[in-house]
């Protein structure tokens, strides 16, 4: 397994990753969760955010959300893998990737600079809870867990997470009723004049013709 660390949640390593080095030029996939461009420009870096994931060869640090925040947009990890050894550092962050574990790269993290993020409150139900984790090579782990401190994540939150992660049968049920649901929620939006525009099993991203009647 990968070296990995567990941190306040998957947003305090995309604060803390762009400042593990001098700034230099990075590439994100997007449109996608705002704050990974946001961090990567308050470190120094130079950010362009490009449409393809081919378009973030050569980049210092490149970012890809598997799957994407809003779109649900997903890359197969066999291109990711490829994609690792054309940039600096590939961070994958898969905070919504629970549910399809097929798509998982965490297996390969640290291998040619491959950085995954991983979210514990999105899938679990328990976002005040501030856990995360990154995967990655064994220095840039050390870096975290120095930069992070003594006491990044509540002794609680370790209990539960450890409880939760552990609990298969959980995990398959709550991937079967979270399917369902979204197909439903899907039928529902339909027949609301809305279209689906793309999502996960955790959320749906839908075109309505009035966004203030909508909500």
């Amino acid at each position: 397994a990968a070296p990995g660390v567990a941190l306040a949640g998957a947003q305090a390593a995309i604060q803390m990753l762009p400042r593990l080095g001098p700034p230099g030029r990075a590439r994100v996939l997007a449109p996608t969760y705002n704050e990974h461009a946001a961090q990567l420009r308050a470190a120094g870096w130079q950010v362009e955010e490009v449409a393809r994931l081919t378009d973030l060869a050569g980049a210092d640090l490149a970012v890809v959300v598997n799957p994407n925040n809003p779109d649900g947009q997903t890359h197969a990890p066999a291109d990711l893998l490829a994609l690792s050894g054309a940039v600096g550092r590939l961070v994958v962050d898969e905070s919504f990737a629970d549910p399809v574990p097929g798509l998982s790269v965490a297996a390969h993290a640290g291998t040619d600079g491959l950085t995954v993020l991983r979210s514990f409150g999105k899938f679990w139900g328990l976002a005040g809870l501030r856990l995360g984790f990154v995967f990655a090579d064994a220095a840039t782990v050390a870096a975290l867990g120095a930069a992070a401190g003594p006491w990044p994540v509540s002794g609680p939150a370790l209990e539960i997470g450890r409880i939760a992660l552990a609990d298969a049968p959980w995990r398959a049920a709550t991937i079967a009723r979270l399917e369902a649901e979204a197909l439903r929620l899907d039928v529902l939006a339909q027949g609301a004049g809305w279209s689906l525009v793309g999502g996960t099993a955790l959320f749906r991203t839908y075109a309505t013709p009035d966004a203030p009647a909508a909500q």
